[in-house]
Protein backbone atom coordinates (compact mmCIF):
# COMPACT_ATOMS: atom_id res chain seq x y z
CA UNK A 1 0.00 0.00 0.00
CA UNK A 2 0.67 3.25 -0.38
CA UNK A 3 3.30 4.80 2.25
CA UNK A 4 3.12 7.89 3.79
CA UNK A 5 -0.96 7.35 4.87
CA UNK A 6 -1.68 5.43 8.51
CA UNK A 7 -4.30 3.29 7.45
CA UNK A 8 -6.83 1.56 10.24
CA UNK A 9 -7.08 -1.65 7.73
CA UNK A 10 -5.92 -2.27 4.29
CA UNK A 11 -7.90 -4.48 1.64
CA UNK A 12 -7.32 -5.13 -2.15
CA UNK A 13 -10.82 -4.40 -2.81
CA UNK A 14 -12.98 -1.88 -1.20
CA UNK A 15 -16.58 -1.77 -2.19
CA UNK A 16 -18.69 0.73 -0.87
CA UNK A 17 -22.49 0.09 -0.85
CA UNK A 18 -24.24 -3.29 -0.14
CA UNK A 19 -26.87 -3.09 -3.01
CA UNK A 20 -27.27 -5.25 -6.02
CA UNK A 21 -24.32 -3.85 -8.16
CA UNK A 22 -21.68 -3.84 -4.55
CA UNK A 23 -22.67 -7.89 -3.55
CA UNK A 24 -22.06 -8.36 -7.32
CA UNK A 25 -19.07 -6.54 -7.96
CA UNK A 26 -17.78 -8.18 -4.18
CA UNK A 27 -18.66 -11.85 -5.75
CA UNK A 28 -16.93 -11.26 -9.00
CA UNK A 29 -13.88 -9.74 -7.66
CA UNK A 30 -13.02 -12.31 -4.71
CA UNK A 31 -14.16 -15.15 -7.67
CA UNK A 32 -11.17 -13.83 -9.85
CA UNK A 33 -8.57 -14.40 -7.54
CA UNK A 34 -8.85 -11.15 -5.05
CA UNK A 35 -7.93 -12.39 -1.38
CA UNK A 36 -8.95 -9.09 0.58
CA UNK A 37 -12.61 -7.77 -0.41
CA UNK A 38 -14.91 -6.08 1.52
CA UNK A 39 -18.17 -4.25 1.86
CA UNK A 40 -19.47 -1.19 3.62
CA UNK A 41 -22.71 -0.01 3.75
CA UNK A 42 -24.01 3.51 5.04
CA UNK A 43 -27.23 2.26 6.19
CA UNK A 44 -27.65 -0.40 9.63
CA UNK A 45 -29.63 -3.03 6.75
CA UNK A 46 -29.94 -3.67 3.06
CA UNK A 47 -32.02 -1.33 1.99
CA UNK A 48 -30.87 -0.32 -1.64
CA UNK A 49 -32.98 0.26 -4.81
CA UNK A 50 -32.54 -3.24 -5.82
CA UNK A 51 -34.65 -4.70 -2.17
CA UNK A 52 -37.68 -2.19 -3.99
CA UNK A 53 -37.44 -2.95 -7.51
CA UNK A 54 -39.50 -6.83 -9.07
CA UNK A 55 -35.63 -7.80 -8.83
CA UNK A 56 -36.17 -8.03 -12.95
CA UNK A 57 -32.75 -8.13 -15.18
CA UNK A 58 -33.13 -7.47 -18.84
CA UNK A 59 -30.89 -10.33 -21.08
CA UNK A 60 -30.96 -11.35 -24.76
CA UNK A 61 -30.26 -14.97 -25.48
CA UNK A 62 -29.62 -16.82 -22.88
CA UNK A 63 -30.95 -20.40 -22.04
CA UNK A 64 -33.79 -19.77 -20.32
CA UNK A 65 -35.35 -17.96 -23.30
CA UNK A 66 -34.59 -21.17 -25.86
CA UNK A 67 -36.27 -23.78 -22.78
CA UNK A 68 -39.58 -21.25 -23.42
CA UNK A 69 -38.90 -20.67 -26.99
CA UNK A 70 -38.42 -17.60 -27.15
CA UNK A 71 -36.21 -16.01 -30.17
CA UNK A 72 -33.85 -12.86 -29.37
CA UNK A 73 -30.94 -12.16 -29.82
CA UNK A 74 -28.25 -9.41 -28.69
CA UNK A 75 -28.32 -7.52 -31.69
CA UNK A 76 -32.37 -7.44 -31.71
CA UNK A 77 -32.45 -6.09 -27.75
CA UNK A 78 -29.66 -3.56 -28.55
CA UNK A 79 -31.95 -2.04 -31.32
CA UNK A 80 -34.79 -2.18 -28.77
CA UNK A 81 -32.78 -0.20 -26.46
CA UNK A 82 -31.49 2.36 -28.69
CA UNK A 83 -35.44 2.88 -30.40
CA UNK A 84 -36.21 3.82 -26.72
CA UNK A 85 -33.30 6.16 -25.44
CA UNK A 86 -32.48 7.77 -28.43
CA UNK A 87 -28.60 8.92 -28.75
CA UNK A 88 -26.82 8.89 -25.12
CA UNK A 89 -23.69 9.60 -22.91
CA UNK A 90 -23.20 5.56 -22.16
CA UNK A 91 -24.41 4.13 -25.89
CA UNK A 92 -20.85 2.39 -25.66
CA UNK A 93 -21.48 0.58 -22.61
CA UNK A 94 -25.14 -0.24 -23.43
CA UNK A 95 -23.30 -2.33 -26.60
CA UNK A 96 -21.50 -3.86 -23.83
CA UNK A 97 -24.02 -4.52 -21.22
CA UNK A 98 -26.27 -5.95 -23.87
CA UNK A 99 -23.87 -8.45 -25.03
CA UNK A 100 -22.66 -9.49 -21.65
CA UNK A 101 -26.31 -10.04 -20.83
CA UNK A 102 -26.94 -13.64 -20.75
CA UNK A 103 -23.65 -14.99 -19.71
CA UNK A 104 -24.38 -12.21 -16.89
CA UNK A 105 -27.69 -13.78 -16.17
CA UNK A 106 -26.41 -17.24 -16.70
CA UNK A 107 -23.56 -16.70 -14.44
CA UNK A 108 -26.17 -15.09 -11.44
CA UNK A 109 -27.90 -18.73 -11.74
CA UNK A 110 -25.43 -20.65 -11.98
CA UNK A 111 -22.26 -19.52 -9.80
CA UNK A 112 -24.18 -17.17 -7.81
CA UNK A 113 -26.83 -18.92 -6.53
CA UNK A 114 -29.75 -16.24 -7.79
CA UNK A 115 -33.15 -18.00 -8.35
CA UNK A 116 -34.22 -16.38 -11.89
CA UNK A 117 -36.09 -17.35 -14.44
CA UNK A 118 -37.66 -15.78 -17.30
CA UNK A 119 -40.94 -13.83 -17.62
CA UNK A 120 -43.14 -14.94 -19.70
CA UNK A 121 -46.78 -13.28 -18.26
CA UNK A 122 -45.91 -10.13 -19.54
CA UNK A 123 -43.18 -8.10 -21.62
CA UNK A 124 -43.12 -4.44 -20.36
CA UNK A 125 -41.35 -1.58 -21.99
CA UNK A 126 -39.22 -1.26 -24.28
CA UNK A 127 -39.19 -4.73 -25.13
CA UNK A 128 -40.37 -6.87 -28.74
CA UNK A 129 -39.72 -10.06 -26.97
CA UNK A 130 -39.91 -11.14 -23.23
CA UNK A 131 -36.46 -10.94 -22.23
CA UNK A 132 -36.87 -10.42 -18.33
CA UNK A 133 -35.70 -12.40 -15.67
CA UNK A 134 -36.13 -12.42 -12.28
CA UNK A 135 -37.23 -13.47 -8.86
CA UNK A 136 -40.93 -15.82 -9.37
CA UNK A 137 -42.15 -13.87 -6.81
CA UNK A 138 -41.52 -10.47 -7.93
CA UNK A 139 -39.65 -8.99 -5.64
CA UNK A 140 -36.39 -7.76 -5.48
CA UNK A 141 -35.61 -8.56 -1.75
CA UNK A 142 -35.16 -12.37 -2.38
CA UNK A 143 -32.76 -11.20 -5.04
CA UNK A 144 -30.82 -9.26 -2.98
CA UNK A 145 -30.98 -12.17 -0.09
CA UNK A 146 -29.39 -14.67 -2.71
CA UNK A 147 -26.76 -12.36 -3.49
CA UNK A 148 -25.92 -11.83 0.24
CA UNK A 149 -25.82 -15.55 0.81
CA UNK A 150 -23.53 -15.51 -1.97
CA UNK A 151 -21.18 -13.16 -0.42
CA UNK A 152 -21.70 -14.69 3.05
CA UNK A 153 -20.56 -18.12 1.22
CA UNK A 154 -17.39 -16.55 -0.06
CA UNK A 155 -16.41 -15.05 3.31
CA UNK A 156 -16.43 -11.44 2.26
CA UNK A 157 -17.51 -9.21 5.33
CA UNK A 158 -20.37 -6.52 4.94
CA UNK A 159 -19.75 -3.80 7.38
CA UNK A 160 -23.42 -2.37 7.52
CA UNK A 161 -23.87 0.76 9.75
CA UNK A 162 -20.63 2.25 8.44
CA UNK A 163 -21.07 5.34 5.94
CA UNK A 164 -18.17 6.13 3.69
CA UNK A 165 -17.38 10.04 4.62
CA UNK A 166 -14.66 10.44 2.00
CA UNK A 167 -12.29 9.27 -0.46
CA UNK A 168 -8.72 9.60 0.23
CA UNK A 169 -6.83 10.59 -2.95
CA UNK A 170 -2.64 10.47 -2.95
CA UNK A 171 -0.88 13.66 -4.65
CA UNK A 172 -0.95 11.98 -7.84
CA UNK A 173 -4.96 11.76 -7.97
CA UNK A 174 -5.22 8.11 -6.76
CA UNK A 175 -7.89 7.30 -4.88
CA UNK A 176 -6.24 5.03 -2.02
CA UNK A 177 -8.64 4.38 0.40
CA UNK A 178 -12.11 5.54 2.04
CA UNK A 179 -12.83 7.53 5.45
CA UNK A 180 -15.45 5.46 7.30
CA UNK A 181 -17.43 6.51 10.11
CA UNK A 182 -18.16 3.29 12.17
CA UNK A 183 -20.26 2.69 15.46
CA UNK A 184 -20.00 5.90 17.78
CA UNK A 185 -19.10 7.95 14.97
CA UNK A 186 -15.44 6.60 15.27
CA UNK A 187 -13.63 7.55 12.47
CA UNK A 188 -11.90 4.62 10.38
CA UNK A 189 -9.74 4.82 7.67
CA UNK A 190 -9.15 1.72 5.27
CA UNK A 191 -6.91 1.73 2.55
CA UNK A 192 -7.60 0.27 -0.60
CA UNK A 193 -5.67 -0.77 -3.49
CA UNK A 194 -9.02 -0.71 -5.80
CA UNK A 195 -12.24 1.31 -4.55
CA UNK A 196 -15.62 0.55 -6.22
CA UNK A 197 -18.59 2.81 -5.57
CA UNK A 198 -21.46 1.50 -5.60
CA UNK A 199 -24.15 3.61 -3.88
CA UNK A 200 -27.40 4.51 -5.20
CA UNK A 201 -28.30 7.31 -6.73
CA UNK A 202 -29.59 10.77 -5.52
CA UNK A 203 -33.37 10.31 -6.03
CA UNK A 204 -33.37 10.84 -2.12
CA UNK A 205 -32.09 14.21 -2.42
CA UNK A 206 -34.28 16.88 -3.24
CA UNK A 207 -31.66 20.02 -4.26
CA UNK A 208 -30.00 17.58 -6.43
CA UNK A 209 -33.22 15.99 -8.10
CA UNK A 210 -34.07 19.70 -9.02
CA UNK A 211 -30.74 20.69 -9.98
CA UNK A 212 -30.38 17.73 -12.27
CA UNK A 213 -33.95 16.45 -12.87
CA UNK A 214 -36.11 19.42 -12.56
CA UNK A 215 -39.04 17.26 -15.38
CA UNK A 216 -39.79 14.89 -11.64
CA UNK A 217 -39.10 17.36 -8.48
CA UNK A 218 -41.35 17.23 -6.27
CA UNK A 219 -42.91 13.82 -6.84
CA UNK A 220 -43.14 11.10 -4.10
CA UNK A 221 -39.89 9.26 -3.84
CA UNK A 222 -40.32 5.28 -4.04
CA UNK A 223 -36.39 4.44 -4.05
CA UNK A 224 -33.68 3.26 -1.59
CA UNK A 225 -33.73 5.50 1.66
CA UNK A 226 -29.67 5.81 1.08
CA UNK A 227 -29.90 7.42 -2.52
CA UNK A 228 -28.44 10.73 -1.29
CA UNK A 229 -25.97 11.67 -4.09
CA UNK A 230 -22.66 11.13 -2.28
CA UNK A 231 -21.02 9.20 -4.84
CA UNK A 232 -21.23 12.30 -7.46
CA UNK A 233 -20.13 14.47 -4.76
CA UNK A 234 -17.21 12.64 -4.31
CA UNK A 235 -16.57 12.32 -7.65
CA UNK A 236 -16.46 15.57 -8.74
CA UNK A 237 -13.81 16.27 -5.63
CA UNK A 238 -11.69 13.88 -7.53
CA UNK A 239 -12.43 15.30 -10.85
CA UNK A 240 -14.40 13.05 -12.12
CA UNK A 241 -17.02 13.69 -15.57
CA UNK A 242 -20.40 13.34 -15.12
CA UNK A 243 -23.25 11.81 -17.80
CA UNK A 244 -26.60 11.54 -18.53
CA UNK A 245 -27.51 13.39 -15.50
CA UNK A 246 -31.13 14.55 -16.27
CA UNK A 247 -32.05 10.88 -17.12
CA UNK A 248 -34.72 8.95 -14.35
CA UNK A 249 -36.94 6.24 -13.81
CA UNK A 250 -40.06 7.00 -12.96
CA UNK A 251 -43.46 5.52 -12.00
CA UNK A 252 -46.73 6.94 -13.47
CA UNK A 253 -49.62 5.25 -11.70
CA UNK A 254 -48.90 5.33 -7.48
CA UNK A 255 -51.89 4.87 -5.90
CA UNK A 256 -53.36 7.50 -3.85
CA UNK A 257 -53.52 7.66 -0.41
CA UNK A 258 -51.96 4.09 -0.59
CA UNK A 259 -48.77 4.49 -1.81
CA UNK A 260 -48.21 1.17 -3.52
CA UNK A 261 -47.53 0.93 -6.80
CA UNK A 262 -50.81 0.48 -9.11
CA UNK A 263 -49.77 -2.62 -11.56
CA UNK A 264 -48.85 -1.42 -15.10
CA UNK A 265 -50.53 -4.14 -16.34
CA UNK A 266 -53.83 -2.47 -15.56
CA UNK A 267 -52.48 0.16 -18.74
CA UNK A 268 -50.19 -2.15 -20.40
CA UNK A 269 -53.55 -4.10 -21.15
CA UNK A 270 -55.48 -1.35 -22.76
CA UNK A 271 -56.11 1.07 -19.54
CA UNK A 272 -56.01 4.41 -20.02
CA UNK A 273 -55.39 7.96 -17.39
CA UNK A 274 -57.12 10.95 -17.54
CA UNK A 275 -56.65 14.50 -15.70
CA UNK A 276 -59.12 16.07 -13.08
CA UNK A 277 -61.16 16.99 -16.35
CA UNK A 278 -61.89 13.46 -17.06
CA UNK A 279 -59.26 13.83 -20.25
CA UNK A 280 -56.62 12.08 -21.79
CA UNK A 281 -53.40 13.91 -22.13
CA UNK A 282 -50.97 11.72 -23.90
CA UNK A 283 -50.04 8.57 -25.29
CA UNK A 284 -50.00 6.13 -22.20
CA UNK A 285 -48.15 3.17 -23.74
CA UNK A 286 -44.84 5.09 -24.10
CA UNK A 287 -44.21 2.99 -20.77
CA UNK A 288 -44.62 4.06 -16.39
CA UNK A 289 -41.48 5.92 -16.74
CA UNK A 290 -42.07 8.23 -19.75
CA UNK A 291 -45.38 8.49 -18.63
CA UNK A 292 -44.72 9.96 -14.83
CA UNK A 293 -43.58 13.15 -16.23
CA UNK A 294 -46.49 13.91 -18.25
CA UNK A 295 -48.69 13.06 -14.93
CA UNK A 296 -46.88 15.58 -13.34
CA UNK A 297 -47.59 18.31 -14.99
CA UNK A 298 -51.55 17.42 -14.94
CA UNK A 299 -53.99 19.12 -12.33
CA UNK A 300 -54.48 16.65 -9.92
CA UNK A 301 -56.41 14.75 -9.18
CA UNK A 302 -55.31 11.89 -12.02
CA UNK A 303 -56.81 8.50 -12.31
CA UNK A 304 -56.25 5.29 -14.48
CA UNK A 305 -59.47 3.53 -15.83
CA UNK A 306 -59.22 0.15 -17.06
CA UNK A 307 -62.13 -3.07 -16.79
CA UNK A 308 -62.73 -5.77 -15.23
CA UNK A 309 -61.19 -8.56 -18.12
CA UNK A 310 -57.91 -6.34 -16.80
CA UNK A 311 -58.72 -6.48 -13.05
CA UNK A 312 -58.38 -10.36 -13.65
CA UNK A 313 -55.52 -10.33 -15.18
CA UNK A 314 -53.83 -7.87 -12.78
CA UNK A 315 -54.63 -9.48 -9.80
CA UNK A 316 -52.45 -12.14 -10.49
CA UNK A 317 -49.99 -9.82 -8.93
CA UNK A 318 -49.71 -10.14 -5.22
CA UNK A 319 -49.45 -5.91 -4.68
CA UNK A 320 -52.02 -5.45 -6.80
CA UNK A 321 -54.25 -7.96 -4.85
CA UNK A 322 -53.35 -6.15 -1.76
CA UNK A 323 -54.12 -2.73 -3.30
CA UNK A 324 -57.93 -3.90 -4.31
CA UNK A 325 -57.97 -4.92 -0.92
CA UNK A 326 -57.46 -1.85 0.67
CA UNK A 327 -59.83 -0.56 -1.50
CA UNK A 328 -57.88 0.95 -4.10
CA UNK A 329 -59.90 0.77 -6.67
CA UNK A 330 -63.40 1.62 -7.21
CA UNK A 331 -65.84 -0.66 -9.45
CA UNK A 332 -68.68 1.35 -11.55
CA UNK A 333 -71.21 -0.27 -13.90
CA UNK A 334 -71.30 2.80 -16.48
CA UNK A 335 -69.19 5.57 -17.49
CA UNK A 336 -71.29 8.15 -15.59
CA UNK A 337 -71.43 6.22 -12.04
CA UNK A 338 -67.68 6.09 -12.63
CA UNK A 339 -67.01 9.88 -13.51
CA UNK A 340 -69.13 10.69 -10.32
CA UNK A 341 -67.31 8.07 -8.46
CA UNK A 342 -63.91 10.20 -9.21
CA UNK A 343 -65.50 13.37 -9.23
CA UNK A 344 -65.04 13.70 -12.65
CA UNK A 345 -66.91 15.55 -15.53
CA UNK A 346 -68.99 13.17 -17.09
CA UNK A 347 -69.79 14.51 -20.56
CA UNK A 348 -65.33 14.90 -21.19
CA UNK A 349 -64.61 11.43 -19.17
CA UNK A 350 -67.63 10.19 -21.73
CA UNK A 351 -65.96 11.42 -24.67
CA UNK A 352 -62.37 10.40 -23.74
CA UNK A 353 -63.60 7.19 -23.51
CA UNK A 354 -65.38 7.08 -26.59
CA UNK A 355 -62.72 8.56 -28.64
CA UNK A 356 -60.24 6.13 -26.80
CA UNK A 357 -62.71 3.10 -27.84
CA UNK A 358 -63.08 4.10 -31.52
CA UNK A 359 -59.28 4.27 -31.81
CA UNK A 360 -59.25 0.62 -30.02
CA UNK A 361 -61.60 -0.96 -33.00
CA UNK A 362 -59.53 0.94 -35.63
CA UNK A 363 -62.41 2.94 -36.66
CA UNK A 364 -60.51 6.21 -36.07
CA UNK A 365 -56.76 7.25 -34.99
CA UNK A 366 -55.98 7.56 -31.26
CA UNK A 367 -55.80 11.49 -30.57
CA UNK A 368 -52.20 10.81 -29.01
CA UNK A 369 -50.75 8.32 -31.21
CA UNK A 370 -51.50 5.20 -29.12
CA UNK A 371 -51.24 2.16 -31.43
CA UNK A 372 -51.16 -0.60 -28.81
CA UNK A 373 -54.72 -1.17 -26.90
CA UNK A 374 -54.19 -4.54 -24.85
CA UNK A 375 -57.65 -6.10 -24.69
CA UNK A 376 -59.73 -2.70 -25.60
CA UNK A 377 -62.01 -1.42 -25.82
CA UNK A 378 -62.78 -0.73 -22.56
CA UNK A 379 -66.35 -2.10 -21.25
CA UNK A 380 -68.01 -1.92 -17.77
CA UNK A 381 -68.25 -2.65 -15.90
CA UNK A 382 -65.09 -0.13 -14.91
CA UNK A 383 -62.39 0.82 -12.10
CA UNK A 384 -61.11 3.75 -11.29
CA UNK A 385 -57.62 4.86 -8.77
CA UNK A 386 -56.51 7.76 -8.20
CA UNK A 387 -52.63 7.80 -8.86
CA UNK A 388 -49.83 10.44 -8.23
CA UNK A 389 -46.00 10.13 -10.24
CA UNK A 390 -43.24 8.71 -8.36
CA UNK A 391 -39.65 8.94 -8.71
CA UNK A 392 -37.98 5.45 -8.27
CA UNK A 393 -34.23 6.70 -8.76
CA UNK A 394 -32.12 8.79 -10.74
CA UNK A 395 -30.35 7.23 -14.15
CA UNK A 396 -27.04 9.64 -14.38
CA UNK A 397 -24.09 9.38 -12.24
CA UNK A 398 -20.14 9.09 -12.76
CA UNK A 399 -19.30 8.94 -15.99
CA UNK A 400 -17.57 5.76 -16.50
CA UNK A 401 -15.88 3.32 -19.28
CA UNK A 402 -16.67 -0.40 -20.53
CA UNK A 403 -14.13 -1.81 -17.73
CA UNK A 404 -16.44 0.44 -14.79
CA UNK A 405 -13.56 3.03 -14.32
CA UNK A 406 -14.53 6.01 -13.13
CA UNK A 407 -13.54 8.82 -15.91
CA UNK A 408 -12.21 12.66 -15.78
CA UNK A 409 -13.65 15.14 -18.33
CA UNK A 410 -10.77 14.83 -20.77
CA UNK A 411 -11.64 10.60 -20.57
CA UNK A 412 -8.77 9.31 -18.74
CA UNK A 413 -9.61 7.12 -15.87
CA UNK A 414 -8.83 8.12 -12.33
CA UNK A 415 -6.43 5.65 -11.14
CA UNK A 416 -8.31 2.73 -8.54
CA UNK A 417 -11.48 4.31 -9.01
CA UNK A 418 -14.24 2.01 -10.08
CA UNK A 419 -18.28 2.72 -10.00
CA UNK A 420 -21.56 0.86 -10.63
CA UNK A 421 -25.02 0.82 -9.80
CA UNK A 422 -26.65 4.61 -9.08
CA UNK A 423 -23.25 5.78 -8.47
CA UNK A 424 -22.72 5.73 -12.27
CA UNK A 425 -24.49 7.11 -15.47
CA UNK A 426 -27.28 4.46 -16.61
CA UNK A 427 -27.62 3.47 -19.83
CA UNK A 428 -31.80 4.82 -20.04
CA UNK A 429 -31.65 7.76 -22.08
CA UNK A 430 -29.46 11.44 -21.64
CA UNK A 431 -32.89 12.99 -20.15
CA UNK A 432 -36.13 12.46 -18.68
CA UNK A 433 -37.95 8.87 -18.04
CA UNK A 434 -38.84 7.77 -21.22
CA UNK A 435 -35.73 5.91 -22.30
CA UNK A 436 -35.87 3.56 -19.45
CA UNK A 437 -36.77 -0.05 -20.29
CA UNK A 438 -37.93 -2.95 -18.09
CA UNK A 439 -34.64 -4.88 -16.67
CA UNK A 440 -32.70 -2.28 -18.14
CA UNK A 441 -31.56 -0.27 -14.56
CA UNK A 442 -30.93 -3.96 -13.12
CA UNK A 443 -28.86 -4.75 -15.84
CA UNK A 444 -26.87 -2.06 -15.91
CA UNK A 445 -26.52 -2.48 -12.09
CA UNK A 446 -25.02 -6.18 -11.96
CA UNK A 447 -23.73 -6.10 -15.39
CA UNK A 448 -21.24 -2.78 -14.30
CA UNK A 449 -21.20 -4.82 -11.16
CA UNK A 450 -19.39 -8.07 -12.29
CA UNK A 451 -17.37 -5.85 -15.08
CA UNK A 452 -15.93 -3.22 -12.24
CA UNK A 453 -14.86 -6.32 -9.76
CA UNK A 454 -13.72 -8.26 -12.52
CA UNK A 455 -11.66 -4.92 -14.05
CA UNK A 456 -10.20 -4.63 -10.14
CA UNK A 457 -9.15 -8.03 -10.26
CA UNK A 458 -7.27 -7.94 -13.29
CA UNK A 459 -5.30 -4.66 -12.54
CA UNK A 460 -4.54 -5.77 -9.01
CA UNK A 461 -3.06 -9.33 -10.40
CA UNK A 462 -1.31 -6.79 -13.25
CA UNK A 463 0.22 -4.67 -10.44
CA UNK A 464 -1.57 -1.58 -11.74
Amino acid sequence: MTSGVSWDQEVDVLVVGAGGCGLVAAIAAHDAGVAKVAVVEKSARLSGDTTVSTGSVAAAGTRFQREAGIEDSAELMLEDFMTLTGPHEMTDLCRVLVQESAGLVEWLVDEVGARLAIVTDYRHVGHSVPRLHGPRSRRGQDLVDDLTGAVEKRGIPIALANPVRDLVVDDAGAVIGAVVEGDRTLETRIGARKLILATNGFGANPEMVRTYCPEIAGSRYFGGEGSTGEAVLWGRRVGAALANMAAYLGYAVVAYPHGSLLSWTTIEKGGVIVNAEGERFGDESVGYSGFAGKVMRQPAPTFAIFDERIREIAAREEEFRTLLEMGGARSATSVTALAAAAGLAGHRLDAALTAYNEAARAHTPDPFGRSSFGLAPLEPPYFSCRVVPGLFNTQGGLKIDTAGRVLRADGRAIPNLLAGGGAAAGIAGHAGGAGYASGSGLLAALGVGRLAGRTAAREIQGGV
